[in-house]
């Protein structure tokens, strides 16, 4: 009868397997409850049970081992400890056998990544590899007369090659002949891949080791053919490994650095071979220009060669017809290589140094410049955007001869040259600012203004308006009053017709760009701004009032922050006759903030623009304070979606879905879901603006939002959110001041430790040195006797850690300067640290 209900709840987990695979998602989500709720032993169980199983679907045996290694990893203390010692032998034995009997590829690879994983979990304090049976497995497969068996050895190893612990040393030249001995076999181009994958995954998991990357050195050339090779067969995995191997370890790359960049350099320019691939190849170099600038200006050759193919990238365009109207601003296709050629030269420039950039570069761009198709008049100056931040102390040189050059360009024939040549100006007006509007803000502002009014080119004006604003934000006041009669002029009549456009014709996208150019002036110009008020408030309150549709959001959203930044200008006195009509259409959008969907564009906007108005308003705010809390605190207190992911699920998972990822080495990631970050770092600061702003009036709030804040420092996710909330602590001790001493010391109290850890955790000076500023200025406001002698222990301990940490680097600069590649542009870096 045993046997008889193990066999009814293994076929019953058959069912659950197939029901997590379900395109339905009420049905899946049930069947996730179902399996989470089963113990984790059991689960062991049913998983090797069904992994066993060769009778069994296909698609629930690949669950069955994802799910498997997913357990492995994530929860490996809580469920392989408790089993039976006779348990673990089986699994382990198991796992190794089923590699032996498995046909299929796909499924062996994915036992393999059990093995791997269970393997991690194995080795011990001392590096000890408490299952001695998988090194023989895999020194017994890698010289097997069977192709599955060392494709198997191979998979495991570069899964994780820590695998030897500490008998690595020992088994070195082993490790070293099997890997050369793989990579030159001919018949098997899936052993040469593998092998060389797993060779850059052992140099990648010894970065640190010196002497170990030097005698592995002779293992680069044969990398190097199956970066080759691979890419022929398209699969660009070696070449992934190439490029990270060119970020974390340059220097294994040192002794063969001339054919790595040649052969980087004949795949980028193969046009035969997929975008991806092109793209990847030229990543190398670009990121070698990151990682190690000093050992590629060694070859500048090289770099003469990779600049024209990046050029060459830059003018992949398509013809559009429908471009110059379209209404929606498309993101230009991320991978394309237009894009993907701008980003590596904007890098390259960075990386390398304008002294060797701009001379080689220069020549090409102005021949571009003056090719009679217009692709390559628009690569031009998009590159010339590009390289300004780069650049910038050698361009600054002949910046006149340059922007009388591009302006020239704002009259071309062709309506994307224009909008490259507005780009290239706005690009300017923020890398070489303010000089630049200094010195060419008559020149600048009038042609930009011209080019507003292209009246059949909507992409052009907008972009032509985004340019103004650019120049604007960074224009000293001073040399904008004298045109702020012409500019306003020009942002009105344009304001109105796109108005009657919006109304006619729906289209809205210059309209969105020419209200944030008004804000933009009004930022700048303040008092000064009070005569045109009128002209434009009827205009705008009118947008947020009747733009309500779906496809209108960001319309109305970057409305609503113009009327709000031009109450800031003018000041409370004039903007009083309006302020109670836009604080009623904020409160509506406000109450209507429930149905806002959670990407919508708005939800920033609000809660930039209500921070304004209790600048403008003061004291006057408080009574407003219990509206806007609400949806600030929901926004403030997203939790980002995270997750621990080895590479197996990062394959799955791209950039684009929104998630970024941490690099944690050993084959794992960090993920996060980058969406709500920016939200919930506008939401941070506009608390701490409340606070500074309405002090003992905010004291209300003071506890909650002391309790969401605390924890967050904690959060490295997000800069500014960081810096936002040590910003706050002082500032929200001052207004909880009224409630007295007890309740002040409390919330100091639960503040105090937090502080001092994340002192002594946070990697980035410039938020480190914030967090210190802030935790001094709480010392302020609670006065004498406000550490207790643990506190000071700690803080003692930590900033002993700080100055050693500062004679560390000194000496380790003192290492730089005697390093083979050392030149007068590391002595820079060196100098700017």
């Amino acid at each position: 009868a045993m046997a008889a209900t193990a066999e009814q709840e293994q076929q019953q987990f058959y069912l659950l397997l197939g029901n997590l695979l379900s395109p339905d998602n009420a049905v899946r989500k049930q069947a996730e409850e179902a399996y989470e709720n089963i113990p984790g032993q059991s689960k062991i169980t049913f998983l090797l049970q069904a992994i066993r199983n060769t009778a069994a679907a296909e698609e629930a045996r690949q669950m069955a081992a994802v799910l498997l290694r997913r357990l492995l990893s994530s929860a490996f203390e809580e469920v392989y400890p408790a089993l039976s010692p006779d348990d673990q032998t089986s699994i382990k034995s198991g796992l190794l056998l089923i590699i032996q009997l498995e046909t299929q590829s796909s499924m062996r690879k994915k036992i393999c990544d059990i093995v791997a994983e269970l393997a991690r979990n194995l080795i011990d304090e001392d590096g000890n590899n408490q299952w001695p049976e998988v090194l023989k497995f895999l020194f017994d497969s890698v010289s097997s007369q069977n192709v599955g068996l060392r494709e198997a050895a191979l998979h495991i190893f570069w899964n994780f090659p820590g695998i030897f612990g500490n008998q690595q040393q020992h088994y070195l030249e082993v490790i070293k002949r099997m890997l050369v001995q793989c990579m030159q076999d001919q018949e098997h181009p899936s052993i040469k891949t593998l092998s060389a994958r797993a060779a850059a995954a052992f140099v990648l998991a010894n970065e640190h080791n010196l002497p170990l990357l030097k005698h592995f050195a002779d293992l680069l050339p044969g990398i190097l053919q199956a970066v080759n090779d691979s890419c022929y067969q398209n699969d660009d995995s070696v070449l992934k490994s190439l490029v990270e191997i060119a970020d974390s370890v340059p220097k294994y790359l040192r002794p063969h650095l001339e054919p790595t960049l040649q052969l980087s350099l004949k795949l980028c320019a193969d046009a035969s071979l997929s975008n991806m691939q092109r793209q990847l190849a030229l990543e190398v170099i670009v990121t070698l220009s990151e990682t190690a600038a000093a050992m590629l200006r060694r070859h500048t050759n090289i770099v003469a060669q990779a600049i024209p193919q990046m050029l060459a990238m830059m003018v992949d365009l398509e013809e559009d017809e429908d471009w110059a109207n379209a209404d929606e601003l498309d993101d230009d296709d991320f991978d394309s290589n237009a894009v993907a050629g701008e980003s590596a030269l904007d890098r390259m420039a960075c990386g390398l140094g304008g002294k060797l950039v701009l001379p080689m570069i220069k020549e090409h761009i102005m021949q571009m410049l003056q090719n009679p198709d217009w692709k390559y008049r628009h690569a031009g100056l998009m590159a010339l955007s590009a390289i300004g931040e780069g650049c910038h102390q050698q361009m600054e040189g002949i910046l006149n001869e340059i922007v009388n050059f591009v302006l020239l360009f704002l009259q071309d024939p062709h309506p994307r040259v224009r909008y490259a040549a507005c780009n290239a100006i706005g690009q300017m007006a923020t890398d070489f600012a303010p000089g630049f509007q200094k010195k060419f803000h008559e020149k600048a502002s009038t042609a930009l203004l011209q080019t507003m009014e292209d009246q059949g080119n909507q992409r052009v004006q907008a972009h032509a308006a985004a340019a103004l604003i650019n120049f604007t934000e960074d224009c000293p006041k001073s040399l904008l009053i004298p045109y702020l009669d012409n500019l306003v002029k020009h942002l009105h009549s344009t304001m109105v017709i796109k108005l009657q456009e919006l109304i006619q014709k729906g289209t809205k996208l210059v309209l969105e760009q020419v209200v944030t150019s008004i804000a933009s002036v009004a930022d700048t110009a303040e008092e000064k701004f009070v005569p045109y008020y009128d002209l434009f408030m009827p205009s705008l309150k009118h947008i947020v009032e009747n733009a309500v549709q779906k496809e209108l959001r960001l319309l109305r959203g970057k409305t609503i922050e113009c009327i709000s930044l031009i109450g800031l200008a003018v000041g409370k006195e004039k903007f009083m006759q309006d302020a109670s009509d836009v604080m009623q259409l904020l409160l509506k959008t406000q109450t209507d903030f429930s149905d806002l969907e959670d990407d919508d564009p708005q939800i920033s906007y609000m809660i930039s623009a209500w921070a304004r108005m209790c600048k403008i308003l003061g004291k006057e705010f408080q009574q407003y304070l219990p509206v806007v809390m609400g949806p600030l605190m929901k926004t403030a207190s997203i939790k980002p979606e995270v997750a621990l992911l080895d590479t197996q699920d990062m394959e799955n998972m791209s950039d684009d879905d929104g998630w970024e990822f941490v690099n944690l080495g050993d084959q794992q990631s960090f993920g996060i879901k980058t969406a709500g970050l920016e939200e919930k770092a506008t939401a941070c600061q506009m608390l701490v603006c409340y606070a500074k702003e309405l002090k003992e009036g905010f004291v209300e709030y003071t506890e909650q939002v002391v309790k969401l804040m605390v924890p967050l420092l904690k959060f490295y996710f997000h800069d500014d959110i960081l810096l936002m909330n040590s910003t706050s602590m002082p500032l929200l001790l001052e207004c909880a001041r009224v409630r007295g001493p007890e309740y002040l010391t409390q919330m100091w109290h639960f503040m105090c430790d937090a502080l001092i850890k994340a002192i002594g955790t946070e990697p980035d000076s410039d938020v480190l040195s914030e967090i210190m500023h802030s935790f001094a200025k709480c010392i302020e406001v609670m006065g004498d006797g406000c550490l207790n002698n643990e506190h000071f222990e700690e803080l003692g301990g930590i900033l002993k850690g700080k100055l050693e940490e500062h004679f560390k680097n000194q000496e380790l600069r003192q290492v730089k300067r005697q390093d083979e590649d050392y030149d007068e542009q590391v002595e820079e870096s060196l100098q700017d640290e």
